[in-house]
């Protein structure tokens, strides 16, 4: 088990639960990109407490910055996470 719901890198604090999915989704069989479907499976982590927080915003933005994405994967999770940001 986690010691801790955040994960601190170079003294910003993250999410862990968003870190480690991206971790598994990335390793293993595969191209080491996370998919589409990796990115629903996010997306769904993403709104687990039915808000997107200041530090979820800035765990995505690391995910996006450190992570491969498929291009359509990439795509579909902004618009998604856009749309769904909008209505908090």
């Amino acid at each position: 088990m986690s010691e801790s719901y955040y994960k601190m890198i170079d003294g910003v604090k993250y999410d862990r639960g968003i870190l480690e999915f991206c971790d598994k989704a990335v390793e293993g069989a595969g191209d080491g990109r996370i998919s589409k479907a990796d990115a629903e499976q996010l997306m769904a982590e993403v709104k687990d407490g039915n808000t997107y927080t200041d530090i979820e915003k800035a765990t995505m933005k690391y995910a996006r910055d450190n992570y491969k994405w498929t291009e359509a994967a990439d795509e579909w999770f902004r618009t998604e996470i856009r749309k769904w940001a909008a209505t908090k």
